[in-house]
């Protein structure tokens, strides 16, 4: 695609606080959702302290060739609430989140030795367009349901939507959020083209706002859209993992630690699949091989050792996100300047209260709005590796419509403490497919 800024471009400063601020919108909602699920005292702002720390980890081993933001993982939350499931204490769950995140990082290691040695081919054999674009469509369209949820105000998706006062609000305030996005984005001049999701956060939060404070005048809960009672138990600083984990170190023991790895090992191969499929979605929008420069094994060792080192402070395991990199294509900036400028702003974000806490005040329904544009757009980047591929060949037909169909149908399986995602299911299902029907045929 037409890119506004390159990876090795550099935007002028006051632009460049605009665009990290704009991708640190895109990819708070998920960072610091994941310690609030979990639970048990973490901290969002060490979260938020350990993906700016986790990022910066990642771009030094990608050489920052690699314009892409690492917040917290959900593919870790049963591991992490197994940590805490099998604790004596919550100071021993905290040293397990940082044990377990050791054990993720130390699989992404090992993968990263084995393709440093045998190369990346066997992935492209493995894994061509015909599998990694339905793979990566299905990235964002299993999220679908969350952006719809959001957009209603709800946190989660839901069964159906039965429109009252309260739902028809917020999905006002969710309209307007991505209409402004998508106005900007196509109609927009100059810096306002590249700064859709901030125009349109700001246009939602407006109109959030004036329905709060209609009905506040008038006694009417359902126009309540915003809530300021985060500021009650707001926290000026982050409430570091390693602190606690500390504590609970003594405590530990063999049975604990073989607990910890059954948990964090499985989830990190898992992992690893939607780590190449989000680089292979990043390569076609950069239009540059990551697999290749500045290599598998670099990107893999970011992540992996970007994981340990912010799950020791924030207690999450991070990954690279989809958020950030649909940003990266809406806006047409993959200068890899912008996610550095994104993680010391994160970090220097995770000491301030106040900011935080205001950041965590913009509606659901706004940020369902913005997800509508970020999720559809990765559903839409793998369908576009799919356009060189032959699909009247059947071989090509079924390996794609195998994986589009197990993926949007939710193919999950819990596999003892395991749980294989859709997304996992679904790669693995085409690559099957793949291997067992689409080898070229031997010349006569």
């Amino acid at each position: 695609m037409n890119l506004v800024y390159k990876v090795n471009d550099k935007p002028k400063f006051g632009q460049l606080i605009v665009f990290a601020l704009q991708q640190l919108l895109a990819i708070l909602a998920a960072t610091i959702a994941v310690p609030s699920i979990v639970g048990n005292g973490m901290s969002q702002s060490a979260a938020l302290f350990g993906a700016g720390v986790g990022t910066i980890v990642y771009l030094l081993f990608t050489k920052f060739r690699s314009p892409v933001f690492l917040g917290s993982s959900f593919a870790f939350l049963g591991s992490m609430f197994a940590a805490f499931g099998g604790a004596a204490s919550v100071s021993v769950g905290y040293a397990g989140l940082i044990i377990g995140a050791i054990f993720a990082g130390l699989v992404y290691v090992i993968i990263a030795i084995v393709v440093k040695i045998a190369g990346v081919r066997w992935i492209t054999k493995l894994m061509p367009p015909v599998v990694i674009g339905p793979t990566v469509a299905i990235i964002g369209l299993s999220l679908a349901g969350n952006a719809i949820g959001n957009s209603f105000g709800f946190g989660s998706p839901q069964a159906s939507y039965t429109m009252s006062g309260a739902l028809w609000v917020n999905l006002i305030c969710a309209l307007v959020t991505l209409f402004t996005v998508i106005f900007f984005s196509v109609k927009g001049k100059k810096m306002l083209k590249l700064i859709p999701f901030i125009l349109g956060i700001i246009a939602g939060y407006i109109v959030a706002l004036i329905f709060t404070l209609i009905g506040k005048n008038v006694g009417n809960d359902s126009l309540k859209i915003l809530d300021f009672s985060a500021f009650s138990a707001m926290k000026w600083v982050p409430e570091f993992t390693f602190i606690e984990a500390f504590k609970g170190l003594n405590a530990i023991d063999a049975k604990y630690i073989a607990t910890i790895a059954v948990a964090y090992v499985p989830v990190a191969f898992v992992v690893f699949a939607e780590h190449i499929a989000d680089h292979k979605n990043l390569s076609t929008i950069i239009d540059h091989d990551l697999l290749e420069d500045p290599g598998l094994h670099r990107t893999l060792l970011g992540d992996g050792v970007g994981s340990m080192i912010g799950a020791f402070f924030g207690g999450c395991p991070n990954t690279t996100y989809g958020e950030s990199v649909g940003c990266v294509a809406i806006t047409g900036n993959a200068s890899v300047v912008t996610i550095l400028a994104t993680a010391i702003l994160a970090i220097a974000a995770s000491f301030c209260g106040p900011f935080v806490t205001f950041l965590s005040t913009i509606p659901t329904c706004v940020m369902g709005g913005v997800c509508i544009t970020l999720y559809g757009f990765i559903a839409v980047s793998g369908l576009k590796m799919l356009q060189p591929v032959d699909l009247n060949d059947n071989r090509n037909l079924f390996t794609a419509s195998v994986i589009l169909i197990a993926g949007i149908g939710g193919m999950t399986m819990n596999i003892g403490s395991v749980t294989l995602t859709e997304i996992a299911c679904a790669l693995i299902l085409g690559v099957i497919v793949n291997l067992l029907f689409n080898r070229p045929s031997k010349k006569a």
